[in-house]
């Protein structure tokens, strides 16, 4: 009888730790939920109409898009600012650092990007700008993770209007979510949207953390951070780019078109020459098949961080 109640004992406690278990990894899995879409969705008619009323082109400033709970643990799980993970865009228009492999991201980080590119996301982001057809691009080809130390920045430019290594990818809304807790804006950093004739910065929105921009990548969708920041050696200016496109066979092909600002001065001239290095660089991708880390390596200013 002692055995049997000893037997009973070692089922109700397998029971029990099993029951716990289960119920820990339930309010796990509601503690690290990504983002609240039925929240979203809720707000989706006043939203929907700010951004397409939005001025200098369509677009939105989200506040607190991700669960404040992830927030830390992202910025936590981002590579070292000297990590071998980072690739760099060091040229004339821009310096920053990037990185497309998703494998080689933190388990939160992976979540925040497979989330923003899941089926559910996806259909609010159409509803939100009254694009349809939109698919996201799951190997991040010039998105996913990007930083900017001191002195980085990012020439005022349009977008890439189809994917290097789709034709027929016409790419057509951006996601931008920064990761910069008590970010200082006399730093600079924000980014700037300007207006489509170039005469003047329309907008500025800081890269405050999980705060989210949302805009449609017209061909005059003019934006950038422009000026070099100043924040501390070893801040990190963070930030995860998302892309999402339509099926297009016609669509107008054009690499990135960095445009000089009012008072660039002899400047001016550098941006319109890089400009076309960059196309050269655009033309070897579609055409030759072409590396990013091959090409880069031929791209004037790229180095090793130190």
């Amino acid at each position: 009888m002692q055995a049997l109640w000893q037997f009973l004992d070692l089922l109700t406690t397998i029971a029990f730790n099993t029951t716990n278990k289960v119920g820990h990894m339930s309010t796990s899995a509601a503690d690290t939920q990504i983002l609240d879409i039925a929240k979203l969705e809720e707000g989706l008619a006043t939203d929907s109409a700010t951004y397409r009323a939005a001025a200098p082109f369509p677009h939105i400033v989200l506040e607190n898009l991700l669960n404040p709970s992830v927030i830390t643990p992202a910025i936590t799980e981002y590579p070292s600012t000297n990590s071998s993970e980072w690739a760099a865009y060091a040229h004339v228009n821009e310096r920053k650092w990037g990185s497309t492999d998703s494998s080689a991201w933190g388990p939160t980080l992976q979540s925040i990007a497979a989330t923003l590119n899941s089926p559910e996301f996806v259909s609010y982001l159409e509803k939100l700008t009254g694009i349809t057809g939109l698919f996201p691009d799951d190997t991040f080809n010039g998105g996913g993770l990007h930083q900017s130390l001191r002195g980085g920045f990012l020439n005022v430019h349009a977008d890439f209007t189809v994917h290097p290594y789709h034709q027929d990818w016409e790419r057509r809304v951006n996601v931008l979510v920064y990761f910069n807790e008590n970010w200082d804006e006399s730093w600079g950093g924000q980014l700037e949207l300007w207006k489509t004739d170039m005469t003047r910065c329309e907008r500025s929105v800081v890269p405050e953390a999980n705060r989210c921009v949302i805009f449609t990548t017209d061909p005059d969708a003019f934006h950038g951070h422009p000026t070099p920041m100043t924040c501390p050696e070893g801040t990190a200016r963070r930030s995860m780019a998302l892309y999402y496109f339509v099926k297009n066979e016609n669509a107008n092909i054009r690499s990135t078109e960095y445009r000089a600002r009012p008072g660039d001065g002899v400047k001016s001239l550098f941006i319109w020459l890089d400009k076309y290095l960059v196309r050269a660089f655009d033309w070897s991708k579609r055409h030759l098949g072409v590396s990013d880390a091959l090409a880069r390596k031929f791209m004037p200013s790229n180095r090793k961080k130190s």
